[in-house]
């Protein structure tokens, strides 16, 4: 299956199995194929999805991260990373849409001995993943024709504004910090969300030195040297601002600290790949490349 894996284990596989022939069949393309099916969301991009498809009245579940796109009927769930399946199950789902990274593994062999079919989608670094991610969900959801001409829409939009994030005449150096208040602070690698965003903004990790996200250290943030430095804005405002960046050990010390360079974009546009990436792309090239912001407004007219 393109774009997406399908996990069914133990008795539930002949079921769940069954259940996708029926999908990809274009079982749920009818009306009131599509009133029957009731689905579980995990991941805010891919509610975001569902939603953008036309088709967010299906969903009644939603993990806690799909808050600003699940509709408010739907029963909000825990994070994506810590689903319960009794609580899944409870809400009688036709099958379920994860974003990778989803589980743990045991609550979804639980869901599929029950006879829950799980899509788990495979990750979104760039234009072309994002799209397939959205031709795979709108696939599911037997809607392919509105899917890939929302996949295109959004494909466009993002080699567009990456083409002009690469018209730019620096590529700066930003450090990349994941924060959830001040006790929870993670400087970004290579291999993440943020990484691949600083890409297609061209711009450059300030840390390569590993993947993934470890614990913020002021060793590491003196070393990295950064011009700017990013956060989401909510991890920006968890930690108070501006001033509450300029208190972590270390940043004082840097380019970005000196001249105080800090930038922030939305959580969902910045990690999450999803409907709105060109927007994501042109916001964080506009904070990144200023001289480019006027280039950028334009293409969001």
């Amino acid at each position: 299956m393109s774009g997406a894996r399908a996990r069914a284990t133990g008795r539930g596989a002949a079921v769940a199995a069954a259940a996708w022939v029926l999908l990809a069949s274009g079982y749920s393309s009818s009306a009131s194929a599509q009133q029957k099916a009731r689905i579980v969301t995990l991941g805010a991009s891919v509610t975001e999805t569902v939603v953008a498809l036309g088709l967010g009245e299906l969903i009644v579940g939603a993990d806690r991260s799909s808050n600003p796109f699940a509709p408010a009927s739907a029963t909000r769930l825990d994070f994506f990373r810590n689903t319960s399946a009794e609580g899944v199950l409870t809400l009688r789902p036709t099958f379920v849409l994860a974003i990778d990274g989803s589980g743990p593994p045991a609550a979804f062999e639980q869901l599929g001995s029950a006879g829950v079919l799980v899509h788990t989608l495979l990750p979104a670094t760039d234009a072309a993943s994002a799209g397939a991610r959205i031709r795979a969900i709108a696939k599911a959801l037997g809607v392919a024709g509105a899917g890939a001409t929302l996949a295109g829409r959004v494909e466009q939009e993002a080699i567009e504004a990456a083409g002009i994030a690469r018209s730019a005449t620096s590529v700066p150096r930003v450090l990349a910090i994941y924060a959830r208040g001040t006790g929870t602070l993670f400087v970004s690698g290579t291999g993440t969300p943020m990484d691949a965003m600083l890409r297609l903004a061209n711009a450059r990790n300030a840390v390569t030195a590993f993947s993934d996200f470890r614990p913020l250290t002021p060793e590491a943030v003196i070393a990295a040297a950064p011009d700017y430095i990013l956060l989401p804005e909510r991890g920006l405002a968890s930690i108070g601002g501006v001033a509450g960046v300029l208190a972590i050990p270390g940043i004082a010390q840097t380019p970005a600290g000196r001249q105080r360079a800090i930038v922030t974009v939305d959580d969902h546009l910045l990690l999450g790949f999803g409907p709105r990436l060109g927007e994501g792309i042109r916001r964080l090239t506009a904070a990144l490349h200023p001289e480019l912001a006027s280039r950028l407004a334009q293409m969001s007219k």
